[in-house]
């Protein structure tokens, strides 16, 4: 079975920045790790590798520094990576990063599963899983909980919705994106850190996914930041005190009032 994983490095959750010129996230100078929702995708392709054989590709779109988080994932138990990169992807909305991984997928050839975390930390949309599916026509299951059954023809899978599960059957190939009830992220091993160092990824640019140019980067993204700004907490509280019968009577009305002109009752 041949799986492809597209994963990101993303900055560790306290070291989030934004360019506020550009309402892009800053990268550069800021420890970054393979984004913690991927690793359970991770977890789950190499599981199916382990009982039916086959190949799992990592995927990940990104400056050169993240090829140490498809070198992690090869670490753990992956067999390849391929790392986009390019200038030109840069600023990539959702949509963007979708059409550009699609277009990697294509040129990686035939594959039967393609897994994903549910949603990335750092933007926290649970879009581009979706969004890679839309661009390459696939079955889709979000939120999935459990792979209750797979050969090379279907998949028979637990999907969480609110109030319960759902039980799906898809034919392959198809593309699920999975939630942390799904495995548990095994370490990477001394042997897999051996074969990380020395193996040759390939770094892949527009031309080499044959991507339109108006579809990819900052330019190729319909949506956009056009501010940032930190929200500022303040709190104009009206205290009341009420000391007697006739404070409490008076305290009660004006709550009743606020609460009113606020339609809250």
């Amino acid at each position: 079975m041949r799986i492809v994983i597209p994963i990101k490095q993303v900055p560790e959750t306290g070291n989030v920045k934004m360019d506020e010129e550009t309402g892009t996230m800053i990268r550069e100078g800021v420890e970054s790790i393979i984004n913690p929702l991927d690793l359970y995708a991770i977890e789950v392709g190499i599981r199916i590798k382990e009982q039916f054989g086959g190949e799992i590709i990592v995927l990940s779109m990104g400056p050169q520094k993240a090829m140490e988080a498809i070198r992690e994932a090869i670490a753990m138990g992956c067999d390849q990576g391929v790392l986009i990169s390019d200038r030109k992807f840069g600023g990539a909305d959702t949509w963007a990063t979708s059409y550009t991984l699609s277009q990697a997928v294509k040129k990686i050839g035939k594959f039967d599963l393609i897994l994903c975390g549910e949603r990335a930390t750092d933007g926290d949309t649970g879009q581009v899983g979706p969004g890679i599916a839309s661009f390459l026509d696939l079955p889709l299951s979000t939120f999935t909980s459990e792979i209750v059954y797979i050969d090379e023809r279907m998949a028979q899978i637990k999907r969480l919705v609110e109030g319960g599960y759902e039980l799906l059957e898809l034919p392959l190939p198809c593309l699920l994106t999975v939630v942390k009830e799904i495995s548990d992220p095994r370490l990477p091993t001394l042997r897999g850190k051996q074969k990380a160092k020395k193996i040759d990824i390939p770094i892949w640019g527009p031309d080499d996914i044959e991507a339109d140019p108006s579809n990819i980067g900052l330019k190729g993204s319909p949506t956009r930041v056009v501010k940032t700004f930190h929200p500022q907490v303040s709190r104009n509280g009206k205290k009341l005190v009420a000391r007697d019968a006739e404070s409490i009577n008076k305290a009660v009305g004006e709550l009743v009032e606020f609460l009113k002109d606020r339609q809250l009752i």
